[in-house]
């Protein structure tokens, strides 16, 4: 884990990190989910690998979750211990941005609600499903900070983590116009 840039917004310690999401020491971390929480490939399939298939079972109790929620399970074998499953759209389905937007709240809300400290996300629907990376970043940064803004939460940590070189210079640029905000 390699903290590449670190801002305080509103009492909240918003980090870029270069890492192994599976390998974040969190309250919970978030998975780049599908609606059905099928968890075959990409950040999700890694997530079950090494979390192990607590986390797709206690996902097929949960079942469906619309674009734009999210649903919780435990961490299971991750460090970890709860995994936060956003459902992000795919680009080419229509109103990506704003459904990108919901997803980010809801991720914010929950882990609110639920009283966690800190939490780790990617960049949700950046990968396979396809959202340009520099508008990605500029929405889930965005939203954040809006979340924040608008009142009290429980959460301290905020960590983006990434593993592709490009999409981490949009989220270190987006952090950059929060500083002094």
């Amino acid at each position: 884990m390699e903290i590449l840039k670190e801002v305080d917004f509103h009492g909240v310690a918003l980090r870029v990190v270069r890492g192994d999401l599976t390998e974040s020491d969190v309250d919970a971390i978030v998975n780049a989910a599908n609606s059905y929480l099928r968890h075959g490939g990409g950040v999700a399939g890694a997530i079950v690998r090494k979390g192990g298939t607590i986390i797709q079972e206690e996902s097929h109790k949960i079942g469906f979750v619309p674009v734009g929620s999210a649903a919780l399970t435990t961490g299971g074998r991750l460090k970890a211990r709860h995994v936060i499953h956003a459902v992000g759209p795919m680009w080419g389905e229509g109103d990506e941005e704003n459904k990108l937007k919901r997803a980010v709240r809801s991720v914010l809300a929950l882990a609110s609600r639920e009283g966690f400290t800190s939490i780790s996300m990617p960049a949700i629907s950046a990968g396979i499903f396809g959202f340009p990376k520099k508008r990605c970043a500029g929405i889930i940064v965005g939203e954040t900070a809006e979340f924040l803004k608008e009142g009290p939460t429980s959460l301290k940590t905020i960590s983006f983590y990434l593993m592709d070189a490009g999409i981490m210079d949009f989220f270190i640029e987006e952090l950059g116009t929060l500083e002094g905000r």
